[in-house]
């Protein structure tokens, strides 16, 4: 091997795949930084669980990045095996004809990608072409597979992935976004069928597509996921061990995606999550609500996962391990555990308490949208006032179709969106609205309570604005978006007074300590008074 393919092997200054642009939001490039990162806690596994051994320094363990865009995990990969086999392979171009032939493999998620990944790897587009570093490759595809495939349609939606039939079902010229890997129901056949017998994969590897566009939502905002589906057929061929990037909203479920938690929570197989819960701070320029985490799960390991929280490049939440399902979600703070204990030990066994979710509405509290009335009530017959999104305007009462005697009662309105996607919300949840008898709400709102009094009302929209209240709320609100379900740790308490926090504190036995972690991600709201206005 000559001296200018051993410079390709050995590194690249600047590193090209630090500089190209992703191509959407869902399909985000890796950067070299982050996969090295990966790879780093996979050795460190690996030599934990195999009295030190180095990875990069077997033979035999096969690698396969089922989702490949710029083919960094496989550059990384081959990169670090070519350095490890030295003494097992000591001539180069052998050495790289193993590792590419015999080692690392690699599925394209479109055609573009493909030939990136190539040219990541092979150093060609073409892996038997005439500057690919590899030889003994029968095709131009070598290792990294990718053909054209296409949904299997239903009556609306693709029966594997969920794409909408009207926006994807297109013409060859056109992407169609029908990824192999998730469209087959036997993905060990399917493997086999592509790499031929006996291809069993030691370490699966990758960073898959995160969304598909469902056609709902302004602008095409609203989407399916589908990363749970490329991290179930994953884990599905039964790896010895598979490290994934996946956005963090799993974490508290939502659409398409409580199963897919559940299973991910009762699964003892993880054996490290680091969670990047900020906007930007891995991908920057890419909103994914929620942030970003990537994982490494062991077919071996049978205990807790070490959880870390990352700001930046700053572990913020010392390293813990512990279960993941200690709940319904994953509590991403470690600090927070201890606190969510103490609320949840006094619910059950001092004065058995329901949750404040039991109360809240659902979407749509009563039954309107977006409706918006007239600017005044004259001349109508039977007015209610409606609390629209940054509007109140009135609607005849026989439009009201859901809760018609809520109407009539005291009420406590919080928007069901509010914060900042997760980078800097501190805030949590928005100003209560204590709205009273003869007014409705549109479908911006979520009704927190209803009551007889006044007094009532006002107690509750105290208590909501307390930060020990958000602090709870903020421990299952991963998003912008705010449910029922997002109350669920809130202690549904008697409203015949006005809680504060250190009433709260007190009550729950919360330490100094916790108080200062509370108060340090919770920034106060002013308690006095409560708007009747939009």
């Amino acid at each position: 091997m000559g001296e200018q393919e051993a410079f390709r092997l050995r590194g690249r200054n600047p590193d090209v795949l630090t500089c190209i642009a992703n191509l959407s939001n869902d399909e985000v490039f890796t950067p070299p930084e982050l996969a090295n990162r990966m790879l780093d806690t996979l050795a460190e596994a690996w030599a934990e669980n195999n009295a030190g051994a180095n990875i990069w320094a077997d033979s035999t363990v096969r690698f396969l990045d089922p989702c490949t865009k710029s083919g960094v995990f496989l550059r990384e990969i081959t990169r670090r095996l070519t350095a490890g086999l030295v003494a097992k392979i000591p001539d180069l171009r052998e050495r790289v004809d193993h590792i590419l032939t015999q080692q690392v493999f690699g599925i394209g998620i479109t055609q573009i990608t493909s030939l990136m990944a190539r040219r990541s790897v092979y150093c060609s587009k073409h892996a038997k072409g005439e500057h690919s570093i590899v030889q003994s490759f029968e095709t131009d595809a070598g290792n990294i597979w990718f053909k054209r495939i296409e949904h299997t349609w239903g009556k609306t939606k693709c029966v594997f992935c969920g794409a909408p039939k009207a926006i994807l079902d297109r013409d060859s010229e056109l992407e169609n976004y029908a990824y192999g890997f998730i469209h087959t129901n036997d993905v060990k056949a399917w493997i086999t069928e592509i790499f031929g017998d006996n291809m069993q994969f030691d370490v699966i590897i990758g960073n898959p597509p995160y969304q598909l566009s469902d056609g709902g939502g302004g602008g095409g905002a609203s989407a399916t996921p589908i990363y749970n589906l490329f991290v179930e057929a994953a884990l599905s061929l039964e790896p010895r061990y598979a490290a994934m990037i996946t956005p963090s909203r799993w974490f508290s479920g939502g659409k398409g995606l409580d199963d897919f938690r559940d299973r991910m929570l009762r699964d003892h197989r993880f054996v490290k999550l680091v969670d990047f819960p900020q906007l930007y701070d891995v991908f920057p320029g890419v909103k994914i609500r929620g942030g970003i985490s990537y994982w490494l799960w062991s077919r071996d390991h049978e205990g807790g996962c070490e959880i870390v929280t990352m700001i930046g490049d700053k572990v913020v939440s010392s390293p813990t391990v512990r279960n993941l399902d200690a709940y319904d979600v994953l509590i991403r703070r470690n600090e927070a555990i201890g606190i969510l204990d103490k609320v949840a030990y006094y619910r059950v066994n001092s004065e058995p308490e329901p949750s404040l979710g039991n109360q809240v509405s659902a979407r749509k509290p009563f039954g309107l949208t977006n409706q918006r009335g007239k600017k005044n009530s004259v001349g109508m017959d039977n007015p209610v006032l409606v609390y629209g999104n940054q509007n109140t305007s009135y609607l005849e009462r026989s439009k009201i179709t859901s809760n018609v005697d809520w109407i009539d009662r005291w009420k406590v309105l919080l928007v069901k969106a509010h914060g900042t996607s997760g980078r800097d919300d501190v805030t949590i949840l928005g100003k209560p609205i204590v709205a009273k008898p003869e007014t409705a709400c549109t479908e911006t709102y979520l009704v927190i309570g209803v009551f007889a009094s006044e007094a009532e009302a006002l107690n509750l929209a105290a208590y909501m604005r307390t930060r020990f209240v958000r602090f709870l709320v903020s421990l299952r609100k991963i998003t912008q978006n705010i449910t029922r379900d997002s109350y669920r740790f809130v202690p549904l308490l008697p409203m015949d007074r006005q809680w504060t926090d250190e009433m709260l504190y007190e009550k729950y036995g919360i330490t100094e300590g916790e108080i200062a972690y509370i108060e340090s991600m919770i920034r106060p709201m002013d308690l006095s008074g409560a708007s009747e206005d939009a």
